[in-house]
């Protein structure tokens, strides 16, 4: 096994010298270290979100009211001031319209293109037709679209107006995006007949109509026409023509509906013509309506806090969470993040593995913020190899490459060697934590690459804690709290610790935490989700270790932790033993003790393809359990099943699971319709006495 804290990487002298973090602390004429500028950003929050807004001048009046009042979960920033996302997205557009702002791929080869002032001719027509719709100010556009270059856009264009958008990956069942959707009453809806995934068709049509018929606000519902894999007439990546490999624009969908090279499609398909009537939801519009007349791109100026998303928790357990994010705190957090930590510019190509589901879609697209090129992908990330990512990468000469913990273990546990990433120099991982194995994986096989692990969550768009180009990597540590993020770690008193496992916390507010939930009229939905165990401190339910230096280790969710004879532990410890055996290809841990009652801990492990769970193989586990944790760890039974249940976007159900084993029905315990394998569900059954 690696050991934690072993050093990885460490920045070259031109790697600090030439930080957008060094350049910021110039301007701000401060010297120091990272700690030091870290303090101060917490110190003086006010001070810090001023300098992010002059030192990107984001387009907008930032007035003459406070930067912060009112104090957690009520506070307000910077009163009195306007702004737009759309108008600081597209900022450069009038400039350098020759800039490659989004490069589009699919699995089957697909490439598309738009420079910045393509992208922004696009927004405006889609503009113009959502207008002509209705659509304004405060209204909602929900989206149940794929990673494609039409669901950026009509976001955009969304946004622009000051309306409000919203997003489910169209992998997600009827019922799932009902339970989203309904709760928005969204004024049109954005949908895709079907998608391709792992070399499959998946048709949704039938999905969709559902989903229309029980959204009663529709107006309107727009269709977008996806291709059926490569070589399709019309399709993205078809050789030849509109919708080539190449063309510009090219987001007129197949057939009939493919814009000319200019990427307009004349009058014919302007909002007033060519709709169909619906049986519920509205009239029914192809895309080419929709984008079919000319118009102005014009922003609407909104306040700070003006709703410009609404994202969900996962839903597992309950209705899923309508969380809504303001133009300004989102604009600054990415602004600050994708700069300082990620350190994203005019030059970068960013990518990361997300789906429309997946609020890492909405920090994808934050890369436009930055003036960064962004590389849109839709479809698996293992198809048809384990290595389609990184030959994606290679190809798009991307500079930083973005994924969850799970492809770079797969990728480990393959043996890859990525090859041709000689444009690369920074990595990102999320959604999990990754052992110190697969950092040191990553600095084995890239050893010029930055790994940088980031944790943070929906709830805030952004991460609490992750790299920044001024430090080493260490095996299994997150080497920062990020700028603005006064992150804390509260022992069972509530009172800070460092060097010891404790609960997440933030003991300041950040710009980008939730202006409200949707229909929370009171807040008090918002102010028991984050609020309720320490008043007026975000209590975010994962487990945390603060180092001395600063540098972060992630065990974890806090709901789920291992209680073992009194002593506490994060699941990610256990599933760093488990899972570096090359057998296991997923696991599961649950401890299923109570209060004042200490029950059975459960190991469900996943095979890898070719093997068996053995007898030596159960000694093995028990083994290295015990020496890596201790005796107190080692599982009273480890039991094989096809597969680990988990949320769309990949995050692993142990509390779900947890009560199924306690006895509460599956139906009950989790929502099945937010799951990526309900099916699996199956193989867990309550513990017998």
């Amino acid at each position: 096994m690696v050991e934690e804290g072993a050093l990885l990487w460490e920045p070259a002298p031109e790697v600090v010298r030439d930080a957008k973090v060094t350049r910021y602390m110039e301007w701000l004429g401060r010297s120091g270290d990272y700690e030091s500028l870290w303090q101060w950003s917490v110190d003086a929050p006010a001070e810090f979100w001023t300098s992010v807004w002059d030192y990107f001048g984001v387009v907008g009046e930032r007035g003459d009211g406070p930067v912060i009042s009112g104090t957690m979960p009520g506070v307000e920033w910077f009163t009195g001031s306007t702004l737009n996302y759309a108008a600081n997205a597209l900022r450069r557009a009038g400039a350098e319209p020759d800039r490659l702002a989004v490069v589009f791929r699919d699995e089957a080869g697909g490439r598309r293109t738009l420079t910045l002032g393509e992208l922004a001719e696009e927004v405006a027509r889609v503009r113009t037709g959502l207008a002509g719709l209705g659509v304004g100010r405060g209204d909602r556009v929900a989206a149940y679209a794929p990673n494609v270059p039409e669901t950026l856009v009509a976001f955009l264009a969304t946004a622009s107006l000051g309306a409000i958008w919203s997003s489910c990956s169209p992998d997600f069942g009827a019922p799932s995006v009902i339970d989203r959707f309904t709760q928005i009453e969204p004024k049109v809806l954005i949908a895709v007949d079907g998608y391709d995934y792992n070399g499959r068709r998946y048709d949704r049509a039938e999905v969709v109509r559902d989903i229309a018929a029980k959204l009663p606000t529709l107006v309107a519902q727009v269709r977008i026409a996806t291709p059926h894999g490569p070589g399709t007439p019309g399709a993205a990546g078809a050789s030849g023509g509109p919708g080539g490999p190449d063309s510009p624009g090219g987001l007129g969908g197949p057939g009939a509906d493919v814009p000319g090279p200019d990427g307009a499609s004349g009058d014919r398909g302007a909002p007033d013509a060519g709709r169909a009537p619906s049986e519920g939801g509205g009239a029914i519009l192809s895309w080419a309506d929709l984008r079919g007349s000319a118009g102005p791109l014009a922003f609407e100026p909104v306040p700070f806090g003006h709703p410009l998303w609404i994202v969900y928790s996962s839903g597992t357990t309950g209705l899923p969470k309508p969380i809504v994010h303001g133009h300004g705190g989102v604009v600054l957090e990415h602004l600050k993040a994708l700069s300082f930590h990620q350190d994203l510019g005019e030059d970068d190509v960013f990518f990361w593995y997300t789906t429309t589901g997946w609020m890492m879609w909405n920090y994808l697209i934050g890369g436009l913020l930055t003036g960064s090129t962004v590389v849109l992908y839709d479809g698996a990330a293992t198809y048809p190899g384990t290595d389609a990512l990184w030959r994606l990468a290679a190809e798009e000469k991307v500079t930083y490459f973005g994924t969850g913990a799970p492809y770079l273990v797969a990728s480990m546990k393959a043996g890859l060697r990525p090859a041709g990433l000689t444009a690369l120099r920074g990595l990102g991982s999320t959604g999990s934590p990754l052992p110190p194995e697969g950092f040191a994986w990553v600095h084995d096989a890239l050893p010029e690459v930055q790994l940088g692990s980031f944790s943070g969550g929906t709830d805030v768009c952004t991460g609490f804690v992750g790299a920044v180009p001024l430090l080493p990597v260490r095996a299994g540590v997150i080497p920062c709290r990020c700028l603005g993020a006064r992150v804390e770690s509260f022992d069972p008193s509530g009172a800070p610790v460092v060097g010891e496992v404790g609960e997440l916390v933030l003991t300041a507010p950040m710009p980008s935490m939730p202006v409200m939930f949707w229909n929370d009229a009171d807040g008090s939905r918002y102010r028991e989700s984050y609020f309720a165990d320490y008043p007026g401190v975000w209590r975010h339910g994962d487990w945390i270790k603060i180092l001395p230096d600063g540098g972060c280790v992630i065990y974890g969710r806090s709901d789920s932790t291992l209680n073992r004879g009194g002593v506490r532990m994060g699941t990610s410890e256990f599933y760093r033993v488990v899972e570096r055996f090359d057998e296991i290809a997923d696991s599961l841990v649950i401890d299923t003790g109570q209060l004042g009652q200490e029950g059975r801990l459960l190991l469900y492990v996943t095979m890898a393809e070719g093997t068996t769970l053995s007898d030596a193989l159960v000694a093995g586990l028990r083994a290295a359990l015990r020496d890596a944790l201790s005796p107190r760890h080692v599982p009273n039974e480890i039991i094989e099943v096809p597969g680990i249940p988990r949320t769309l976007s990949g995050k692993k159900l142990e509390v779900p699971v947890r009560k199924i084993l306690l006895g509460v029905p599956p139906e009950q315990a989790a929502n099945l319709d937010a799951m990526a394998n309900p099916e699996v569900l199956s193989h867990f059954a309550p513990v017998k006495d």
